[in-house]
């Protein structure tokens, strides 16, 4: 029999990742939870208001979505207890830019550069729908056919509300064709 556990977010585990932008001519980074995919072409980042690089995405329209894996965990979860509003988080990261100028982590292996759309305000927070203006990958993850192989990639996942780290795990099938002859 199944319980009403009330309104809890259990759509998770979802990627790890790290959101940047720029924040008065330097960039910061924060570690965020709560990101989603729209259709084909569009993505969400919900951000607390009181986040400090909430203000360079809402002067500069983008952000970059950096997808985190083992080797650099640790300071990917650093972004999420270390406030931008008290220190300077630009030299976490050796960056680069993307074609939009957005800051992207080198040591990441996928990127996912993004142009803001529209902010919906909720209770709280900020939710960035985002436009994918481009993806950055890493050529170590790519298949022959140029798409990411995630068996190689590995990408953390993060479990809410128990705040936990996975890791990702075996092929178990492909999709629309199990139990299929």
């Amino acid at each position: 029999m199944k319980k009403n556990i009330g309104t809890a977010l259990s759509l998770y585990p979802t990627p790890t990742v790290v959101i940047g932008t720029m924040v008065n001519g330097k960039p910061t980074w924060t570690l965020v939870a709560h990101v989603g995919i729209m259709g084909h072409d569009h993505v969400t980042v919900s951000l607390a208001q009181a986040h400090y690089i909430n203000q360079g995405i809402k002067e500069s329209n983008t952000l970059s979505i950096n997808v985190v894996t083992e080797d650099w965990l640790e300071k990917a979860d650093q972004m999420g207890y270390i406030s931008g509003n008290q220190e300077d988080k630009s030299e976490t990261f050796a960056y680069s830019f993307g074609e939009k100028g957005t800051p992207m982590i080198d040591e990441a292996l996928l990127t996912i550069e993004c142009v803001v759309d529209h902010n919906h305000l909720t209770h709280g927070f900020d939710n960035f729908i985002c436009t994918i203006a481009g993806t950055y990958a890493d050529e170590s993850i790519l298949n022959n056919a140029g798409k990411i192989d995630y068996r190689v990639f590995k990408p953390v996942l993060f479990q809410f509300p128990t705040y936990e780290y996975l890791r990702t795990g075996e092929v178990i099938g492909s999709c629309t064709k199990i139990g299929q002859v």
